[in-house]
């Protein structure tokens, strides 16, 4: 194989599945074409690596595929288009901004929830924590946790 990495090398190295890797060179989110060996078979160089790694995060941080694609279209235009890119990322910060306050609020939730059970647990008065509002006495709805 001549010089770089094959589609096996970079599926191990990125955890993208080789069907993946077609995938996104079919879909155009790799900046740069593949270069292909003389038998066919694909060579990936380091940036090829660097780039899936970045779309990955986009991916996990859940940019949809067709704001990857563009975002590399953007890209492979070259200089030029600068503020379309950072508009885009500015875009997907803000969307990630917002999920990150809401799962700020459900973990505050939940921490409280926690709390109250661990101090119920501790003090022996849990027997209450399963019971459901409906069958308690008025005074005692604060209990139905």
């Amino acid at each position: 194989m001549s010089e770089g990495l094959s589609i096996g090398q970079v599926s191990e190295r990125t955890g993208l599945s080789v069907h993946a890797l077609r995938f996104y060179e079919r879909e155009g989110i790799l900046a740069d074409r593949v270069r292909r060996e003389s038998n066919g078979r694909r060579v990936y160089s380091e940036d090829d690596v660097d780039w899936l790694e970045m779309c990955i995060k986009f991916r996990s941080s859940g940019m949809p595929l067709d704001t990857i694609r563009r975002y590399t279209d953007l890209v492979r235009q070259g200089p030029g288009n600068e503020h379309d890119r950072l508009a885009l990322l500015r875009g997907h910060q803000e969307h990630i901004q917002t999920q990150l306050a809401e799962l700020t609020e459900c973990l505050n939730v939940i921490t409280h929830k926690v709390e109250i059970y661990s101090d119920r647990l501790a003090q022996g008065t849990a027997d209450c924590l399963w019971v459901a509002p409906s069958t308690l006495h008025p005074d005692q709805a604060d209990q139905a946790v």
